[in-house]
């Protein structure tokens, strides 16, 4: 066995050890009754909305894949392509499997064993979507390095397994986001607002709808979100090492090894992960967020330790130690202050404000959002300025890869959330009792946290890892196109460029988000005629028709998901060749920074609202039922798309250019 090969060989064990887990999910028990017959519902919704999806993101890549074998690119980046399109969507169909087999098993365990056997199949049913999103990115990238990514001259054939691994990404985020929130605005206003019903109460016909989408929007498209940025990060320090100068070599290391080490990187990470894993179920007895805390920090610090020695092993300078150390550290740093506006003082200010009205909860959710963009953007520019001062370009790309080295634990802490919430669901439909509701209700409040730092975690990354695909561009460009180029702002190219770019932000959040209103619309009016039409349902005598929603939710998000993507992958093609690298550089420069702050300002103040509410809904300010809870569900309805739809679409954007502009840059 050589070195090179360690990353397919753990990527594998990846693979294993997630069915492990898988298994010992089903050997809890899925319960009886009405918690199977609604949790098969869920599960049913969801394979059929991904079936669907995928059909058609397929028939789409299909003829990328088609344009890319004609092109110069040629028959190699082609399959790459269609290597990274399977790998990112088999990683969020497996997750999104084992997600909707494990929130039938926490609502029974939370019933049958208690709230320590709720958080371990919880807990179990996310470890599967990070261990597959990071086993899946190793053997994909791994097998594609063997045969490609040694030799500097054929690397760039792995840049196509990213473009691939983000066009998946992009459909699955924006088409599970439009589901996930259409369903969710519009159970709540019609359940909550004009009928005063709960959350989750059986008799809401869109319930169904709405926990299909936390699978299909925020284990699914979260998946591939964390995937494409995963991935996109080690084929950009792979594309930095191939054409860093001699002298950088000199002070850095052997070029071979500063091509293999972001792999290496990784592959210690994914056994970091699963140590991070074992050490949640061995404290699984502890509250829930200790639990989940010792296990993510856990992760975190072995990954240092143990990303040290590697480094000393394949003589790499100490330089490249303190990049990956930055990038790791400043991962938890937005973490930490993403729970802060999400979680801390700004969502009682928010609450509080909610006595005079929707109004002032707007402004104030609005105005925490702005305010929170500002410890993660100078956190990222910390990063690169000790990155690039220690280990050069190099530095920045291999910071990325510290950041996300342990996305097995990051990302399952994150899948966590939605099959909590699920799990609530199920016990709330059915009719489970206060006891039950009680656990999963406290599962579920860490979920809404762990989702929140996932997603300023993803932010944060995807920020990193489209900075490093940008930088790997340029080399590209200066490599193997029409000579170096750099983006000085007194040339009038980039200047437009960069205008340019910062449009595209805006584009994409005011499709989706007109996407979430349209489809939540057409939801609201079926709500609406099925409580006016079938007589007892609001009395609890009668069936809702669930899967009248779930089709509308699908249909509305497979119609309004294609015209983001056509606009991702066609821009940067029509600008670079029609402009010219320069403007095509420019372009990818104003949009990632557009793209951090609004992302990052949709996420933290729609997480802000979302809790909120919950803070009301535990009996606050007047409780449930009062004028102060009407105006932060008013609140929450606006935030929801914010956080689940339109913001986390940013992530991918970028990256979604940033990789389709590395894929053609040797064509420039």
């Amino acid at each position: 066995m050589t070195i090179d090969q360690i990353p397919v060989i753990l990527g594998g064990i990846g693979l294993v050890v997630a069915f492990i887990i898988y298994r010992i999910i089903l050997s809890y028990s899925a319960g009886s009754g009405k918690v199977v017959e609604i949790g098969e519902e869920i599960h049913k919704g969801a394979m059929t909305f991904m079936r669907r999806e995928y059909s058609i993101l397929f028939t789409f890549a299909a003829f990328v894949v088609a344009a890319i074998w004609i092109s110069d690119l040629g028959s190699r980046t082609a399959i790459a392509f269609i290597i990274g399109a399977l790998c990112s969507s088999g990683a969020g169909y497996i997750g999104m499997y084992t997600a909707t087999r494990a929130n039938v098993r926490t609502t029974t365990a939370a019933s049958e064993k208690g709230a320590g056997a709720a958080l371990n199949v919880a807990f179990f049913g996310g470890s599967i979507m990070g261990l597959t999103v990071a086993a899946m990115g190793l053997l994909g990238l791994g097998v594609l390095y063997l045969m490609y990514g040694r030799d500097p001259a054929t690397a760039n054939v792995i840049h196509g397994f990213g473009m691939g691994a983000s066009t998946v990404a992009l459909f699955s985020r924006v088409g599970g986001g439009i589901f996930t929130k259409s369903a969710d605005v519009g159970a709540d206003l019609v359940g909550k607002i004009e009928a005063g019903i709960p959350e989750d109460d059986p008799r809401n016909p869109g319930v169904i709808a709405d926990n299909v989408g936390d699978n299909v929007g925020d284990v699914a498209g979260m998946g591939s979100d964390i995937f494409e940025s995963y991935c996109g990060s080690i084929i950009a320090t792979i594309a930095i090492a191939a054409t860093l100068s001699p002298a950088v070599i000199e002070h850095l290391g052997a070029k071979q090894t500063l091509m293999f080490l972001p792999l290496g990187l990784a592959s210690v990470g994914i056994v970091c992960s699963i140590l991070g894993i074992i050490l949640v179920k061995v404290f699984s007895a502890k509250a829930p967020a200790t639990a989940l805390r010792i296990g993510t920090f856990s992760a975190a610090v072995l990954f240092i330790i143990a990303a040290y020695f590697v480094i000393q092993a394949l003589a790499v300078s100490n330089g490249v130690w303190v990049a990956v150390l930055t990038g790791a550290v400043g991962g938890i740093v937005i973490g930490l202050v993403t729970e802060y506006y999400t979680g801390g003082p700004p969502v009682r200010k928010i609450a509080k404000d909610g006595e005079t009205g929707p109004a002032t909860v707007m402004i104030s959710g609005l105005a925490t959002g702005m305010q929170s963009v500002v410890v993660p953007v100078l956190s990222i520019a910390a990063i690169i300025f000790f990155a690039n001062h220690f280990a050069d370009l190099y530095g920045v790309g291999i910071a990325a890869v510290g950041m996300l080295a342990t996305v097995g634990i990051t990302m399952a802490i994150d899948a966590y959330g939605p099959v909590a919430d699920n799990a609530g669901g199920i016990a709330e439909m059915a009719e489970l009792g206060e006891d039950v509701r009680k656990i999963t209700d406290g599962l579920d409040e860490v979920g809404n946290t762990t989702a929140a730092i996932g997603k300023g975690f993803a932010i944060g990354a995807a920020a990193l890892a489209a900075l490093a695909i940008i930088t790997a561009f340029l080399a590209e460009v200066s490599a193997h196109g029409s000579g170096k180029i750099i983006l000085d702002l007194s040339n009038p190219n980039v200047l437009i460029g960069l205008f340019i770019g910062g449009i595209f932000p805006f584009i994409v959040a005011s499709m989706t988000m007109t996407a979430v209103g349209d489809a939540a619309f057409d939801m609201i009016k079926e709500i609406r005629r099925q409580f006016k039409e079938i007589p007892g349902l609001l009395e609890g005598t009668a069936k809702p028709d669930t899967v009248r929603c779930v089709d509308i939710a699908t249909t509305a998000a497979l119609k309004r998901m294609i015209p983001p993507g056509l606009l991702a992958v066609i821009a940067p093609v029509v600008v670079g060749f029609g402009f010219g690298a320069e403007t095509l550089g420019g372009m990818l420069g104003g949009a990632l920074l557009v793209c951090v702050l609004m992302a990052l300002m949709m996420a933290n103040a729609g997480g802000a609202w979302d809790n909120a509410k919950k803070y009301v809904e535990k009996g606050n300010l007047g409780g449930k039922g009062s004028d102060t809870h009407t105006a932060v569900v008013v609140g929450d309805t606006v935030g929801d798309p914010f956080k689940d739809t339109s913001g986390p679409s940013m992530n991918i954007l970028i990256n979604v250019m940033a990789i389709v502009s590395l894929v053609i840059a040797p064509l420039l």
